[in-house]
């Protein structure tokens, strides 16, 4: 018998892509699947619309939010209930393709129980569904095996092409329920105990939406992305085992320092260079926008500028 796996679908205001989600879901070349569907009290016809495909797929497991609380809880509610050996977060504006499982599931079987996710390539495509480029068509470089110093660099894996061990879970206890997002904190606190492999197919189609969370990042309303991010950098310092490590958290916190003085959110670029003092590593850098973020500097405007020129 194949491992079973479970796919954990969130949906929040899907209703023009969940349908063909949650097909893609049960159109998958490998058959050991249980199907959780996550409606996190949807204000659209998302709902309805699960239900509806519910009575044709009468095995999928159901849960409806009775108010809206966030991805990381509702995959918490899911993953209390699934029974997986592997487990697959899956938003349900993106999909599947349809060997995606098969692959994935497949090339866990030739590693060794050191391996607790199995990541690939993805296409990226706009609202409309039409293709705009591949996930590495970016020029990210790509590591696996212990990925934890590179992780803190830079965030160049796409979660939702992630095949994950029930083990990686029951070890983190799930997702962190007090964050605004889970991918970054997931990559940080699994990745010195577990190794990371990469897959250079596509297994998914990863949707550019422009009301999803992460599509919010560069706008004020980010604001709580960011504080998520500072929690996690937090985090990381006491995970830290060498110095090339806190060279590298470094680097990701003089990133994010800029990003949050940008949209005017100073009291975060202040924590965060308290948390660079705590790591005695501060210097003119980091006092100059510890300062600028003091005195309130307005940059959110210009900053919105150049991120359209860039566009």
């Amino acid at each position: 018998m194949k491992p079973l796996v479970s796919v954990i679908c969130l949906c929040y205001n899907h209703e023009k892509f969940v349908e063909k989600a949650l097909l893609s879901v049960v159109n998958q070349t490998y058959s050991n699947v249980e199907i959780i569907v996550v409606d996190d009290c949807s204000t659209d016809k998302s709902s309805e619309l699960i239900m509806r495909f519910l009575k044709t797929y009468q095995s999928i497991k159901f849960i409806q939010n009775e108010a809206n609380v966030g991805n990381c809880i509702s995959f918490n509610k899911a993953l209390a209930i699934a029974n997986g050996d592997f487990i697959v977060d899956f938003a349900t504006d993106d999909i599947l393709k349809k060997d995606k499982l098969e692959l994935q599931v497949n090339a866990f079987e030739q590693l060794d129980n050191s391996y607790g996710v199995v990541f690939t390539n993805a296409e990226i495509i706009n609202e409309n569904g039409d293709y705009l480029m591949d996930w590495y068509d970016r020029g990210v470089a790509v590591s696996d095996g212990y990925v934890f110093e590179k992780i803190l660099k830079k965030s160049y894996i796409s979660a939702s092409t992630m095949l994950v061990r029930r083990e990686v879970f029951d070890f983190l206890g799930g997702y962190d329920e007090r964050l605004a997002y889970e991918d970054f904190d997931f990559w940080v606190r699994s990745s010195q105990k577990f190794k990371y492999y990469y897959l250079s197919d596509k297994t998914i189609e990863k949707r550019i939406v422009s009301r999803s969370l992460s599509a919010k990042a560069d706008t004020k309303i980010g604001y709580t992305i960011i504080a998520s991010t500072l929690n996690v950098c937090a985090k990381a310092w006491w995970l830290l085992k060498n110095e090339t490590e806190k060279q590298a958290l470094k680097k990701r916190i003089y990133f994010e320092m800029r990003h949050a003085l940008m949209i005017e959110a100073f009291d975060c670029v202040l924590s965060y260079y308290s948390l660079l003092k705590e790591m005695n590593d501060t210097d003119i850098k980091s006092r100059l926008i510890k300062t600028l973020a003091e005195l309130k500097i307005p940059l959110y405007y210009f900053y919105k500028i150049y991120k359209g020129g860039q566009g």
